[in-house]
């Protein structure tokens, strides 16, 4: 069982269908009976079985562990699981369980609404999804999925592998994948301000740095140039409204070889 992006739900079933063959096997749609379930925080993985048990210590969660509910983390009665997920620590661990039950290891009084989740991801600069990669055009190497767990260079064949693969092992990357936070010349937040696709620009020579990708509140992410996007000028804005400064973030998520690029674009800009 896998949990897929909604928009894309009808194409992945058809291609699971045409791939199976004559293989005897059943592929359904089971939205309706299942739920896709995400604990994350920035405290989950200080135990010594942090596969088993989850730490507490997080958004939707009270404080400590849960000693007792150890037994809980392999599933309910049903076999279900949480998984640690694949990509980064922070975005702890992800289950799907039945839509009419609680799953373990979660306090009903708890619970949080899934936009948290999106915002803690949008601060950190994780996409996922048809609408924040977009299908056909997204470049791995520029969405960051390399440091997402998401990219083999040692196994496989796949469309555009040998483009990922040269670009990878060149080491030049020009755009990437990038937080962001939308304030006024004081440094206040601007709520609500920005929208996707909105281009982002160098004010003082009116040069377009890239595009807002996703936007939530005073928080998004852009897909930007990393020649303009660290430069300490602070000159970039939106487009169509300049009274919206625009400040970009480094993930410190970034692999160390990421790092040292954005600090010697930063000490040359």
């Amino acid at each position: 069982m896998a949990d897929v992006d909604a928009s894309a739900v009808d194409e992945v079933l058809d291609c699971f269908k045409r791939y199976r063959l004559r293989s005897k096997v059943e592929i359904d749609n089971l939205d309706n009976e299942f739920s896709c379930w995400q604990r994350f925080g920035g405290n989950l993985f200080n135990s010594d079985q942090e596969n088993l048990e989850p730490e507490a210590g997080s958004v939707g969660w009270g404080m400590g562990v849960d000693r007792a509910g150890a037994s809980a983390a392999h599933g309910n009665n049903s076999g279900w699981q949480w998984f640690k997920d694949p990509r980064l620590d922070c975005l702890g661990f992800r289950g799907i369980f039945p839509s009419s039950t609680t799953p373990p290891l979660v306090e009903s009084d708890k619970e949080t609404n899934e936009e948290h989740y999106l915002q803690w991801r949008v601060e950190r600069g994780i996409a996922e999804g048809s609408t924040e990669i977009p299908k056909g055009d997204a470049i791995p190497l520029e969405y960051n999925l390399v440091g997402l767990n998401a990219i083999s260079f040692d196994k496989g064949c796949y469309v555009g592998q040998e483009l990922v693969a040269r670009t990878h092992h060149r080491g030049v990357i020009r755009k990437r994948l990038l937080p962001m936070k939308f304030t006024d010349d004081n440094g206040r937040d601007m709520e609500q301000k920005v929208s996707p696709g909105s281009e982002v620009i160098d004010l003082s020579s009116n040069k377009k740095v890239g595009s807002v990708n996703t936007a939530l509140g005073s928080c998004g992410m852009g897909l930007l140039k990393l020649e303009d996007a660290f430069k300490k000028s602070g000159n970039l804005r939106i487009k169509e409204r300049v009274d919206v400064k625009v400040k970009v973030i480094r993930p410190d998520w970034w692999p160390a070889e990421w790092t040292r690029l954005h600090e010697q674009q930063t000490a040359a800009a």
